[in-house]
């Protein structure tokens, strides 16, 4: 399948090609929610103080995919306690779409978060995200209660380790 040319691995937030993926995840994410496109100040508002650098060991890691060398997308998991790290910033250029990278991605981010100790994953994300709510369920997450709150957050999944 085409998961052989897919290569993700941990990455400095800061790297040009981290810090590309992070401005579209985010454009992504803002422009849906708000039905129409993000502007750039809005992006550099949103990524202002979003707490990124905590996603580096002890306390998480950021993985970047990359498919056929070029930067394709990004994740990142975050340990919120002994047990449980969250799954964060899962996202995957709309032109890499379809080609095997988002299970990828979720199988890296998983493993990353067992190398910190987690042993349950947790998520949050929103209902008009429907393409990454069907791939959290088609990778065993399942809805949990709310375990934290937030003006973006609709609905929340799980996950054992």
């Amino acid at each position: 399948m085409a998961r052989m040319t897919w290569n993700i691995s941990p990455e400095r937030v800061d790297t040009p090609d981290a810090a590309a993926l992070r401005r579209d995840y985010y454009d992504d994410v803002a422009s849906r929610y708000w039905k129409r496109p993000a502007t750039a100040e809005e992006i550099d508002q949103g990524l202002t103080n979003d707490g990124v650098e905590l996603l580096t060991p002890p306390t998480g890691q950021f993985l970047v995919a990359r498919y056929e060398g070029k930067a394709a997308g990004c994740g990142g998991v975050l340990l919120l306690d002994g047990e449980r790290a969250e799954l964060t910033r899962v996202f995957l250029r709309h032109a890499f779409r379809g080609l095997g990278g988002a299970g990828a991605l979720i199988d890296e981010l998983e493993d990353a978060a067992r190398g910190l100790g987690a042993r349950r994953m947790v998520l949050n994300t929103r209902t008009d995200l429907v393409e990454a709510r069907a791939l959290y369920s088609r990778h065993g997450y399942v809805d949990i209660p709310a375990y934290c709150s937030g003006p973006y957050m609709d609905v929340w999944y799980g996950k054992e380790l």
